[in-house]
This record gives structure tokens, sequence and C-alpha cells, in this order.
């Protein structure tokens, strides 16, 4: 199993609005992003409005950005999160 692949406990949850905007952001900021996103995962299809989702503490950095699910991941069993403050991705 890839080590970009966390074993950690989810931080908090929002609602698929949330994560929809907070995702947005992300590609707002880091415009080759969405690129990345796009090659690496498959989209998340038909989501119901009142769905939650899972939020992570981004391991790089300070610890105070949040990842946030953008799709699956295409290689691997897990979401692929991408975190709106530095433009990474990651798998959980």
């Amino acid at each position: 199993m890839s080590s970009n692949i966390g074993q950690n406990y989810p931080y908090a949850s929002e609602t698929e609005i949330e994560r929809a905007a907070a995702v947005a952001q992300a590609f707002e900021r880091f415009p080759d992003l969405g690129d990345k996103v796009e090659a690496e995962s498959t989209p998340l299809g038909e989501v119901d409005p009142d769905e939650h989702w899972w939020v992570w503490v981004c391991p790089s950095g300070d610890f105070s950005g949040r990842l946030h699910v953008a799709g699956y991941a295409r290689d691997a069993h897990a979401m692929y999160t991408v975190c709106p403050d530095d433009g990474k991705t990651f798998l959980r």
C-alpha cells in the first residue's frame, strides 16, 4: 500500500455544498490542479446534496490545511483529496 494513502482518522465532516465549494476554491487558486485531478481520479458522479463527506488534516506545512474529497483514485481503493491551501493532493 502506498504511503500516500492516509491511515489516519478524519478530522471532521462537511456537507456536499461545503465540499464542492472547497474543491472549487482549490481549482481557482491552483489552475493546473483541475487537470491533475482529472488525470488521476474518477469523478464522484451524481451526489445527493444532503450527503456528508469526511475532511482530513493536510499533512504538509503547518497542518492548518484541510483535505476535501475531489474524486475516487484511479489506481488505488481510496478517496482522492485536495488541499485548497497548498494545492497538494493526497489519497485517503
